[in-house]
């Protein structure tokens, strides 16, 4: 019987939370530099230090900010793209009957933050190209927490939050697509799309060597960045052309190469690469001036968003699908257990930073207090998380004590 190799992202799953350990302590040690009269602006110059030549005339010269941001961004969205691929095709999301539940949440998830968010903000009309930050999920902060958890999460929980997660990347990628992009440029636009059809023209080629699609990855990353579309777009797209051996009865194998370049990449984006996009997005300096705006409509908006919106959407679309027998509800989780890891889904620090630079750009200081939103939402939903799976009685405990008690 054939063994269907675990990805890079069960491997996370199963209990390595080190990637998200070192985001955090990324962020830390960006907030402490941010904050030191002596460090700050050491930090501001490094991160907006100018590093190599002039690749976009919309963006400007490039900057370690940029290089980050848009470079090295695009190849964890690769991972992200690959790992959507490998769900959709030979995992949690194979067949309509899994994918039901965690499209239905995850939808839920991103709309019912945007309505906080906007309902917030309503009588701000300037802030409303903010409507998104609250939407997304941070699937590396969310799984890190429940990891701390050990067996009082149970594994069925892990995987239906991972589910979600993955929805919810290929909805923050649509938006970021359709709703961040200005300006095209129509011709460099053609020229994405005319790489992109030979990386699937590889595919159906049946080419399995990966140095074909890598370079075509780096100019379909090139020529994205010029149409005016954000360049991380191009790591979903590339990744969508890269083979998987997937047929019935034969599961994707190790030798694959979506296999090969997903335990290849996933370790320098988990541990390298989102590390850096937190330290060089999370340097917030906490004055008197920021305190005040901490409760400015932006970053209640964003903060209310994240702490009320997603529990809300997430935890009340699963409570409905199961009550009007749409889906069934995660295997040996209670209610409160999915309540707890609706809460968790609110922490959105990675992609929503991501998406509040993109929502104001050149306007630091509304981008300063979407971070203090994103900051306060997140740390809310991972305490309150915490706590509520830290005590909540598993499925099987309660319904032996049920049970007895009758």
């Amino acid at each position: 019987m054939l063994q269907r190799p675990s990805s890079a992202l069960r491997h996370f799953l199963a209990g390595e939370a080190g990637g998200a350990v070192l985001l955090i302590l990324a962020a830390a040690l960006a907030m402490v530099l941010a904050n030191l009269p002596a460090a700050g602006h050491f930090y501001h110059d490094l991160v907006h230090a100018q590093v190599g030549p002039t690749l976009s005339s919309k963006l400007g010269p490039m900057t370690v900010h940029l290089w980050i941001n848009d470079g090295l961004m695009a190849i964890f969205f690769l991972v992200v793209g690959l790992e959507i691929k490998r769900e959709f095709l030979d995992g949690g999301l194979s067949t309509w009957d899994r994918r039901r539940l965690p499209v239905l949440a995850a939808a839920a998830g991103m709309i019912f933050p945007a309505i906080v968010y906007l309902l917030v903000t309503a009588s701000r009309p300037d802030l409303a190209n903010g409507w998104a930050i609250p939407a997304a999920t941070d699937i590396a902060f969310a799984i890190g927490v429940l990891a701390l958890l050990g067996d009082r999460a149970p594994a069925s929980l892990k995987l239906f939050l991972t589910a979600v997660a993955i929805v919810d990347d290929m909805g923050a990628v649509a938006i970021i697509a359709l709703f961040y992009t200005q300006g095209l440029d129509l011709a460099a636009l053609g020229g994405a799309a005319a790489v992109l059809a030979l990386l699937y023209g590889l595919n159906r080629a049946g080419v399995k060597a990966l140095l074909p699609y890598m370079i075509g990855f780096g100019l379909l990353w090139y020529l994205t960045l010029l149409s005016g579309v954000h360049a991380t777009v191009a790591g979903v797209l590339a990744a969508l052309t890269i083979p998987i051996r997937c047929t019935p009865g034969a599961p994707d194998a190790e030798d694959s190469p979506l296999h090969r370049l997903e335990h290849a990449v996933h370790p320098w984006s988990a541990y390298a690469i989102i590390p850096l996009f937190g330290f060089v997005n999370a340097g917030l300096a906490l004055n008197a001036e920021m305190f005040g705006l901490l409760f400015a409509p932006l970053s209640l908006g964003v903060a209310l968003g994240l702490f009320v919106g997603k529990q809300l959407g997430i935890f009340g679309a699963i409570w409905a699908a199961v009550r009007l027998d749409i889906a069934e509800r995660p295997s040996g989780a209670s209610w409160t257990q999915i309540y707890g890891m609706a809460l968790l889904c609110g922490i959105g620090f990675t992609m929503s930073l991501f998406i509040g630079a993109l929502a104001f750009p050149g306007q630091a200081l509304l981008v300063e207090e979407a971070k203090g939103g994103i900051l306060m939402g997140s740390v809310l939903s991972a305490l309150a998380g915490f706590a509520v799976l830290r005590w909540a009685a598993p499925a099987r405990k309660r319904d032996k004590a049920v049970r007895r008690a009758a």
